[in-house]
């Protein structure tokens, strides 16, 4: 069932279970919880990037020392695997690798 226009534009007309409009989104009708405590703080009194730099440096250093042992030896072993076939291709394509092998595919 949908409301009609004036219990959607916030009127004082009957509905729901006690017959009373509760209000818009986070404006209902009811009395205040107990127990929510909440705290404010001015926006003339905040400093949103206090500190900042300084725990960008310092985090970065920690999360990155803490992950440079699963990402540097894989990439270790790429360098020394590429150099390695970058010379082997550099030595069958050169003179003494094609009269070592003489044509052949290895």
């Amino acid at each position: 069932m949908r409301p009609t226009q004036i219990l959607r534009s916030g009127g004082d007309a009957p509905l729901g279970k006690y017959n009373k409009y509760v209000g818009y989104w986070g404006e209902f009708g009811g009395r205040p919880q107990k127990g929510i405590i909440t705290y404010g703080l001015s926006p003339n009194r905040q400093n949103p990037f206090a500190g900042a730099a300084h725990d960008a440096i310092f985090n970065t250093w920690r999360r990155a020392s803490a992950q440079v042992l699963y990402i540097a030896p894989p990439f270790i072993a790429a360098y020394y695997l590429m150099n390695w076939a970058t010379e082997r291709n550099e030595y069958l394509n050169s003179k003494a690798g094609r009269a070592e092998f003489g044509g052949e595919a290895e």
